[in-house]
Parts: C-alpha cells; structure tokens; sequence
C-alpha cells in the first residue's frame, strides 16, 4: 500500500467520524428536546432559529465563506429560493421537536428511516430519473408500511410522512441550489431570524415566553439550541466531503436509530407487534435499497 493509499484511507477513516459523530447527536438530540418539555414547540422554534444565526455566522468567518454568504444574499433569484428552504427546514423542525415533546419519538424515527426513499420518489418525480427494479421494490414495502400502521392504528402517520415528505423536498430544491450547506443554512436562518426576533420580544414584553422566565437552565438550554444545530451541521459537512455517498447513506441510519432506541427504553413509547411489522418492512426496503446502491456504485466505478 502506497503513501496515497494510506492518506486516501485515513481521510476517508476520518470523514466517517465526522459523519458519525453527526447522525449520532441528530439520534439522541430527543434527550436534549424533552429537557424542555415545558416550552412550547414554537417557542423553541424561534429560539433555534436566533441563536443557531447566532452560532452559524462566526463558522462562516471562521471557514472563510464570507464571500460565498455575501454573493448569496445579492441574488433575488437565491434569496428568494432559500426563503422557500427556510420555511421548509423550520417547519421540520417544529414537527420534530412537536413530536419529541409529545410523546411521538418513534413517529420521528419512522419519518427518518422513510426519508430516503421518499427521496427517490422525489427525483423520479422532479427529476424525471428512472425507478430501478430494486428501487420501485423498496417503495412499495415503504408504502406497505405505511398502510399497515394506517389501517392496523386507524390513523395516518402523518408526524412521519410531514417530516419525510418536508426533508425530502427541503433536499430537493437545496440539490438545484448553487451554495453550500453551511452557507445555505446561515441565509435560511437569517431569513428567519427577523421575524422569530419580533416574536420573541413580544413574548418577553407580554411576559408569557420561557425566556428569562422560568430559570436558568431552561434559559441556557434555550441558548444551547443553536449548539446543537450548528455543530452536527459542521460534522456533517467534514464527513461528507471525505467519504462517498455510499457509505453516507449507510451511516446515516445511526439518526432514526437511536431514535428509536430512545424512544422505546428511555421514554417507554409502547412497541406493538404492528408497529415491529410496519419497521421490519421498512427496514427490509433500506436493505434492498442500500444493496442497490452499493451494487450500481460499483457498476459506476468498474466502468472508469
């Protein structure tokens, strides 16, 4: 093994990390949400948004994507998308957090797991790229899935199918969208952060917000929520960049995992054997759908 191999293998040894560590937070992010149990989601909503602009600014010095932020918000044409975006990402946010908070974990963690192939769905819709064979046949177990818990419940599970289909689209529109992750998230916050600002205020002034109000703790947790967006986000972007997509779509079950995990033995949501058959039938569609994956990389690289 040569000395780029070597340096290929610790590079790619490293973004792997960094991914981890990511989808690991995202995972256990639930833990940090129910800290806060007696704020409202809204009012959360807002104080991520402030506080994650906040955070977010210094690392786009910091990266030296200044020049990239300030084309950014020159262009009507990209403002006006990421305002779309932000509306996008803020209300997943206000689902997720609405779902932790209120007894839905394992609806969050189903709404993860169904992300990527609704994303397939997606791209073949918008994109007009072709369903492969294993491809249609993860999302028709998808789907089975969702109708199983649909019909064996009564109720449509819509906290997973809103933060499934909201992700997936928010995805959709930032893949056509010329500008970084980093970068892109910064704008969408800024978008947000003059209106939850005012918000926020009036909250204070009417003396019914959290803020300043119910102690420290809940204070500095509120101030932690830019923390906790902006640091997977970082992790995210250092994993990315090292590793292929491949092995990204592999790691990123470690999320809706530890979800799951969560959701069962630390905040005892009930496991029934419909909820075990609607996960086993999503869980056999990733397999198909990474097996896919992995088999058409491998059919892309051969022919290099």
């Amino acid at each position: 093994m040569n000395d780029n191999q070597l340096m290929a293998g610790r590079r790619s040894g490293v973004g792997a990390l960094f991914a981890f560590l990511a989808f690991l937070i995202w995972g256990l992010s639930p833990i940090y949400w129910k800290a806060l149990h007696g704020v409202g989601a809204f009012e959360i909503i807002l104080h991520r948004i402030l506080w994650s602009f906040a955070f977010l600014m210094p690392l786009v010095c910091l990266s030296h994507r200044w020049t990239e932020l300030k084309k950014t918000i020159k262009s009507p044409k990209m403002l006006s998308i990421l305002l779309i975006t932000s509306i996008l990402v803020g209300g997943n946010w206000l689902i997720y957090i609405w779902a932790v908070n209120n007894g839905q974990v394992l609806q969050a963690s189903l709404g993860y797991y169904i992300n990527p192939l609704v994303n397939i769905l997606l791209g073949m819709v918008f994109l007009r790229e072709r369903l492969r064979r294993a491809q249609a046949v993860a999302v028709v177990l998808a789907a089975l899935a969702v109708l199983n818990l649909t019909f064996r419940f009564g109720v449509l599970p819509w906290v997973s199918l809103a933060l499934a289909s909201s992700f997936g689209v928010y995805g959709l529109i930032r893949k056509v969208v010329a500008v970084g992750a980093l970068v892109g998230l910064t704008v969408e916050t800024l978008l947000l952060t003059v209106p939850a600002g005012i918000w926020v205020l009036h909250l204070h002034q009417i003396k019914s917000g959290a803020f300043l109000h119910s102690g420290i703790n809940t204070d500095l947790l509120l101030l932690g929520t830019g923390i906790l967006t902006a640091t997977p986000l970082l992790f995210f972007n250092l994993g990315a960049r090292r590793i292929t997509l491949a092995t990204l779509g592999f790691i990123q079950y470690t999320a809706p995992t530890g979800m799951l995990v969560l959701g069962i033995t630390m905040f005892g949501e009930p496991f029934t054997r419909i909820q075990a058959v609607t996960f086993g039938l999503i869980w056999a569609a990733l397999a198909i759908y990474s097996w896919d994956t992995v088999r058409a990389n491998r059919k892309c690289n051969a022919k290099r």
